[in-house]
């Protein structure tokens, strides 16, 4: 089965995420949500996705909140923050890649996926 990773992203009026698409064309399946409170209502929905990635700027909440408000969902979800060039990790994460890499953020999502399936192969199941 091919890993679903849940993306937190910015919504610009009369576009589709680019973030979503550069997932997708690595043949990763994404769940978009563009509100935090979106994002955890889908969390509690389906929440054993492969990982979480949020956009550090999200607007009313800060990217701290949010990071809190997934944990209470799911302890152990591995979570990506991006930021403008990187420089802006919230520092609850445990990735922080820069908006304008997106080959770096795959690299992170593949290890993410790697793991998981380590994980997997000696029965640890989240």
């Amino acid at each position: 089965m091919r890993p679903c990773f849940l993306v937190l992203d910015q919504e610009y009026p009369g576009s589709i995420s680019t973030r979503k698409l550069v997932i997708e064309t690595a043949k990763l399946n994404v769940i978009t949500a563009y509100t935090a409170d979106e994002a955890l209502e889908t969390l509690e929905r389906f929440p054993k996705v492969d990982g979480v990635v949020v956009d550090t700027e999200l607007g009313r909440r800060t990217c701290e909140q949010v990071i809190e408000e997934i944990r209470r969902i799911s302890a152990k979800v591995p979570i990506v923050t991006v930021s403008p060039g990187g420089n802006a990790p919230c520092g609850k994460e445990q990735f922080h890649v820069s908006n304008f890499d997106p080959r770096r953020l795959l690299d992170v999502l593949q290890e993410i996926c790697s793991e998981d399936s380590q994980l997997n192969e000696r029965g640890d199941l989240r």
